[in-house]
């Protein structure tokens, strides 16, 4: 399992990756090779639409962090249209975990991705909460990073995330129906809340996006923490704060559905090819014990999310 740190740069150490940074970009216009790294330090991301309210992309960041970020699946949702939905298999009834895949067909969501971290009889560790319910778990008193959805308070954001280092939150007061605790990964000040280890797993991360969307990222590869929190705080500007799930084998996303028939000239990528971009790290789905689904507002807003029961 993942370890908890609330170790930060110094302001020090964060200058000095500032000028480093600014350092190589220089070299780099140099010696002509503006293309690819203007455009990620840009922020240029290649958004598809699957449907009004909810596009995906592939994010390449490359030479820009030194080879050291694969690939990311990035998906934009606009919870005005979407609302997230925890599941847990005891909370369904269910003997054992599911696939996401198996998780997909029972629930009908147009998209899933694990939840946080647990322990190997599958209980949760740290707070989730489904429809204003506690599953079992409790608070944990390290991990700082809770996605919540969902409010019960007129005026706030349907889905954020919220860290509790700056933030309370109170089981007796909770603001919101749908809740789950895990690791803090970049707060938002642009500081990295991991340790520096070296260690390498797939992630899966869920970000709030300083317009109020949610972004939600999976890797397509393996990849040390610190790295990809320090590669997102320049790549992905417009993220506020961002939490990490759990990673390794439990990492895993699935879109479903079919993108708008019409597209630009030369045609659009299919759903299944994002996909495709998502399993081609070798990953296997192993059963998950948690997932969250997302599912539209209104159905008939759903246009390109297949599967939506209405239940």
């Amino acid at each position: 399992m993942l370890q908890s740190s609330t170790q930060i740069e110094d302001v020090r150490a964060r200058e000095g990756w500032l000028w480093g940074a600014f350092g190589i970009a220089i070299m780099v216009i140099l010696q002509g090779l503006t293309g690819p790294f203007l455009t990620w330090g840009q922020t240029t991301v290649a958004w598809e639409p699957l449907a009004e309210g909810l596009s995906v992309a592939v994010w390449e960041p490359g030479r820009a962090c030194d080879d050291e970020v694969p690939p990311l699946i990035a998906v934009r949702v606009d919870p005005e249209r979407y609302r997230f939905v925890t599941y847990h298999y005891l909370d369904e009834k269910l003997p054992a975990p599911l696939t996401i895949k198996e998780w997909q067909r029972r629930t009908g969501a147009g998209l899933l991705f694990n939840a946080g971290l647990f322990r190997d009889d599958y209980s949760y560790m740290g707070l989730l909460l489904k429809d204003g319910r506690s599953l079992g778990s409790k608070r944990h008193a390290q991990w700082q990073g809770l996605f919540v959805a969902e409010p019960t308070v007129p005026g706030l954001r349907k889905a954020r995330v919220m860290d509790l280092a700056l933030e309370p939150w109170e089981m007796d007061k909770m603001a919101y129906r749908e809740a789950a605790q895990s690791l803090m990964l970049l707060d938002r000040m642009g500081k990295p809340r991991v340790r520096q280890t070296g260690k390498r797993a797939h992630q899966t991360i869920v970000a709030e996006a300083r317009d109020g969307f949610i972004l939600l990222l999976k890797t397509t590869d393996t990849v040390a923490l610190w790295e990809l929190a320090t590669c997102l705080r320049s790549g992905f500007p417009d993220i506020y704060q961002a939490m990490v799930m759990d990673g390794g084998a439990s990492s895993d996303l699935l879109i479903e559905g079919s993108l708008p028939e019409a597209g630009p000239p030369g045609g659009t990528p299919s759903v299944q090819s994002f996909q495709d971009v998502v399993d081609g790290g070798g990953m296997r789905h192993i059963p998950l014990p948690a997932v969250i689904g997302l599912l539209p507002r209104d159905v008939g807003r759903a246009n390109g999310v297949t599967g939506y029961s209405g239940k």
